[in-house]
């Protein structure tokens, strides 16, 4: 299949309320209802400069966004391989499987779409089984860039790869992700930027026949880090795990807009994300949307999100929603919850010698570690938990 090079026309909704700013040429006003109704397209054009007020927008702090509203000139980041012999040659627009699954939601993914005339392509073949993580390092010179990653998981391979963000950018990036038959992928994304650093990722993923993905999601560095994934599940009895794990300091703006489609019959989904906020103006996002289509009976399906707010001034915005199309499932919930230390907790802690500040370090460390737990791959877990320690310790000074 190859990518269309266009953006498509998208015929306008009548059955939803309106949202304002969602526009489409030559379509007027797009009626925007749940996630799956979005305007998509390649051209940039086609979405308009985001004012704020858009229902994908309006937590976002979009003028601190705009430069990458506008392709990049120039290369701002590096990459480098743990694995090189995975990297496949790159993919030009039109070129598959660049574009099977991937249409841009909004206009920094259609930035990135036609800014990245080349993408690079990860194919793990059919069959292989890789015990160590594949790394991809992704380092910032301090510039602006666009980026489109394939990574193509074929049928009943095993393999986890990590994306690792360092250093200082400003990254308008698209993640395409194709897991086969069968096949089981772990993907995480590691944004350890510098303070300055901007990011905004969309993340798109099929997931086919018996096939199982888990996507993680750790957000403990950059400026403002807008990581959106949208996992569908297509085939009969496939599996979709997103996880997601911040921290935000004083003036970070850590994001995600989760998005699990259920389209095939027996799919399992479970999404979980936990984020701590220390310091003023500290801002997180999430929104998680599960959709549950009219053919994915016996579908099973949770999604929650927890976040622990450690000082005055740190906000925190969750915003869960699940749409149901069919009447037999095995089940389907959804939960959030905001709140500060629980003193029942420091009490016990403090009551066996050990001192307040520890005692909160120890709580929230134990908040956030079940993320981690849940990645499986101990050089990973480790890495992680030694970052997370290292921004407890910050909070202590």
């Amino acid at each position: 299949m190859t990518a269309p090079t266009q953006a498509p026309e998208l015929a306008p909704q009548t059955n939803a309320h309106i949202d304002p700013a969602a526009q489409v040429q030559d379509a007027g006003f797009v009626p925007v209802q749940t996630r799956s109704e979005r305007p998509r397209s390649f051209d940039p054009d086609d979405f308009g400069v985001p004012t704020g007020r858009e229902v994908n927008w309006k937590h976002t702090p979009v003028a601190q966004l705009k430069p990458l509203f506008e392709t990049a000139e120039g290369e701002g980041v590096g990459y480098t391989f743990s694995h090189p012999q995975y990297v496949a040659p790159a993919l030009a627009h039109g070129t598959a499987p660049r574009g099977e699954f991937f249409t841009p939601e909004d206009i920094v993914a259609a930035v990135a779409w036609q800014g990245a005339p080349d993408a690079l392509h990860l194919s793990i073949p059919n069959d292989e089984e890789i015990d160590e993580p594949i790394v991809v390092s992704i380092d910032g010179t301090g510039g602006r860039a666009d980026a489109h990653l394939v990574i193509e998981a074929g049928r009943h391979s095993v393999s986890t790869v990590v994306l690792r963000h360092t250093g200082s950018a400003q990254y308008a990036q698209n993640v395409e992700i194709i897991v086969r038959d069968g096949a089981k992928l772990k993907l995480v994304t590691v944004q350890q930027w510098d303070d300055d650093a901007i990011h905004a990722s969309a993340h798109q993923a099929r997931v086919d026949r018996d096939a199982e993905l888990t996507h993680i999601v750790v957000s403990l560095g950059g400026g403002i880090v807008r990581v959106n994934p949208n996992v569908e599940l297509a085939g009969t009895g496939s599996h979709g795990y997103l996880y997601g794990l911040s921290f935000a300091d004083a003036g970070q703006h850590f994001e995600s807009q989760v998005y699990l489609h259920h389209k095939g019959a027996h799919t399992t989904g479970d999404v979980l994300y936990k984020g701590a906020l220390n310091g003023a103006s500290a801002h997180s996002v999430w929104i998680g949307d599960v959709l549950i289509g009219p053919d994915a009976v016996g579908t099973d399906s949770y999604e929650a999100n927890r976040n622990l707010v450690l000082t005055e001034g740190a906000r925190a915005d969750s915003i869960p929603n699940l749409e149901i199309e069919t009447g037999d499932i095995a089940g389907a919930g959804h939960a959030s919850a905001t709140g500060r230390f629980d003193d029942e907790q420091l009490f016990y802690l403090q009551a066996r010698g050990i001192t307040e500040d520890e005692a909160r370090r120890l709580v929230v460390f134990g908040f956030l570690t079940e993320v981690i737990q849940r990645i499986g791959i101990p050089s990973v877990q480790e890495e992680l938990l030694t970052a997370v320690e290292a921004e407890l310790a910050a909070v202590d000074k």
